[in-house]
């Protein structure tokens, strides 16, 4: 006798963040790198994220931990700042956070590499950590 095995229903979720990546944020400003021969990082932490969650309408915490090497542009604190709290009005899993926001860095500025880290609050007795990490294709010189 064979099992027949059922496929799973339709997921509440299916399509419910599909936007995520084309969502119109607020403009994120850089400004010169003055050393751009050198490689150096810089870090900077969020320590009061916000966002919502979009299942419940209640608001998540968390933490982000950003480090980037920068190429020929710095970012701007205050527009990132402001960016940053544009997501306290948007509902948004942790997961698509992390990507949209480093999507959106990687935009700005066009860095050699870029890694985010989001640290979020336990919700239901589990704590997330989600990263995502850009490092630019190094350009090859052709050899004659």
């Amino acid at each position: 006798m064979t099992q027949t095995i059922k496929k799973p229903a339709k997921s509440p979720y299916e399509g419910l963040q599909d936007h995520i990546p084309t969502f119109p944020t607020p403009p994120i400003e850089t400004f010169k790198n003055v050393y751009p021969g050198r490689d150096y990082v810089i870090e900077m932490t969020v320590p009061e994220f916000t966002a919502i969650c979009p299942k419940t309408g209640l608001p998540d915490f968390g933490t982000l931990h950003i480090e980037y090497t920068p190429d020929k542009q710095c970012i701007e604190l205050k527009s990132f700042k402001e960016y940053i709290v544009s997501y306290r009005s948007l509902g948004i899993f942790h997961e698509y956070v992390v990507n949209k926001v480093l999507d959106d860095f990687v935009k700005a500025c066009k860095p050699r590499k870029a890694q985010i880290h989001g640290d979020f609050h336990v919700r239901g007795g589990i704590t997330i950590r989600v990263t995502a990490r850009y490092e630019r294709a190094r350009r090859t010189r052709s050899r004659r």
